[in-house]
């Protein structure tokens, strides 16, 4: 690549190259370790709610609100809505640079809790903060990436995703006879990679296109311009894809390894080790498939889609018919984990980066980002008492049915982007 096309691609200056710097790896990686630390937190608290329910006393009604206020939902829909906002207003350095100050906080407060309350408050700080981060990291990545490789640096952001809870779920296996002590080093782990991000990340510039979006002063820059046009359409498709999706994703992440432990009669190793499987066949599925294809065409955008969205759904409605047992979470966790690779969270990345103008792109983002996840947290209140009294049947027949939702979504209505620059794609939908 040339010096020139090596500086546009990198100022955020529209480039159709596929090459991607070592800086703009660089920078997807220090972004991309927001996934990293939410799926993280997410993950870590799903590994100790049977360890913390025992040592403090907590109800399966404690356990939903536990999982509804914090990084799984209500707590990180806020801090997207708040985050991805300020992220538009004042810059994307601003929010990420300090940011994962206050997660470390959060996630020792989670670390040393000795009560509810501790666990409590840790755990919404956890999600305000992840939520904030999440958005505005995105957003930078899209638009520093060159317009062939958004997908793949974009991509990389769910690597980072699944190897959050990979690394976290190997130290809980390691750690599994500790009891509480082995999670409360999980948590003490996190604060230790949020401040090594924080230092690294000091080095980072800020978005060249949002800068010279913010000189501009459009009257488009203001909220009313995402409640109208092409800005609405995207938000309800980006909505309508990941929503149903985050329910199934959130539920398997945070109330798997309990649900393995209290119901497929599995222990605390067990239920650890075969999420880990989980994350790990996503981690595979989205390097060896997802990086290289995802950006060649349109038409291999919506098979990849399909075949996903397939997948998905036979992992959770094999539950209506077969009981919730050790082989068949197996097969469960290789049927989400390819699936989810091609029909999840890392697609949605790349669409909320392509169908935005930059002075929306962190706002809408934050708005069906939190949204996603405030509907996840409802549905968490219910999740333990419903698996209780009813089985993983009620609950497996239901994410299958919202799996098929958002694949029907995404699959019949999918925009065009594929190879474009931002500002293209901005004209070509008519929110330039």
């Amino acid at each position: 690549m040339s010096n020139q096309a090596e500086t546009g691609a990198v100022s955020g200056e529209a480039t159709d190259h596929s090459t991607v710097t070592r800086q703009q790896w660089k920078w997807t990686v220090l972004a991309g370790m927001a996934s990293y630390l939410d799926a993280g937190s997410i993950v870590a608290l799903a590994s100790g709610l049977a360890l913390f329910r025992t040592d403090l006393g907590l109800s399966a009604g404690d356990l939903g609100l536990l999982a509804a206020i914090g990084p799984n939902a209500i707590g990180c829909a806020i801090g997207a809505l708040i985050g991805g906002r300020l992220g538009d207003v004042l810059g994307r350095k601003r929010i990420y640079q300090w940011d994962l100050l206050i997660y470390a906080l959060g996630v020792l407060i989670i670390g040393f809790a000795g009560n509810p309350a501790m666990l409590y408050i840790g755990t919404f700080i956890v999600g305000l903060t992840v939520g904030a981060d999440v958005p505005t990291s995105l957003a930078l990545v899209g638009e520093f990436s060159p317009a062939k490789a958004r997908g793949k640096l974009l991509g990389f952001s769910q690597i980072a995703w699944n190897s959050g809870p990979s690394i976290v779920l190997l130290l809980a296996l390691i750690l599994s006879s500790t009891g509480l002590i082995g999670i409360r080093v999980v948590f003490f782990h996190l604060a230790a990679v949020a401040l090594l991000t924080w230092f690294l990340r000091r080095g980072m510039s800020e978005s060249m296109r949002w800068k010279t979006a913010s000189e501009r002063k459009q009257e488009t820059h203001k909220l009313k311009a995402l409640l109208r046009g092409p800005n609405f359409r995207a938000i309800a498709w980006t909505t309508g894809i990941y929503l149903f999706w985050n329910i199934a994703a959130g539920t398997n992440g945070i109330f798997t390894p309990y649900m393995v432990r209290t119901i497929g009669g599995g222990g605390q190793a067990v239920s650890v080790g075969l999420s880990l499987a989980g994350f790990v066949i996503g981690i595979l599925a989205t390097v060896f498939i997802f990086m290289p294809l995802f950006d060649r065409s349109f038409r291999t955008r919506k098979v990849m889609w399909g075949i996903g969205a397939i997948m998905q759904v036979i992992a959770w409605g094999i539950f209506i018919v077969v009981p919730f047992t050790i082989p068949t979470v197996i097969f469960n966790a290789f049927m989400s984990g390819v699936g989810g690779a091609l029909a999840g969270e890392a697609v949605y990345k790349v669409f909320s980066q392509e169908l935005f103008p930059t002075m929306h792109r962190g706002t809408a983002q934050g708005l069906t980002f939190g949204l996603a996840r405030l509907c996840l947290g409802i549905w968490s209140l219910f999740v333990p008492t419903l698996g209780e009294h009813s089985g993983v049947t009620v609950i497996g027949g239901m994410l299958a049915l919202f799996l098929a939702i958002s694949g029907v979504i995404g699959f019949f209505f999918m925009p065009r982007t594929v190879g474009l620059t931002l500002e293209e794609i901005e004209a070509q939908r008519g929110t330039a």
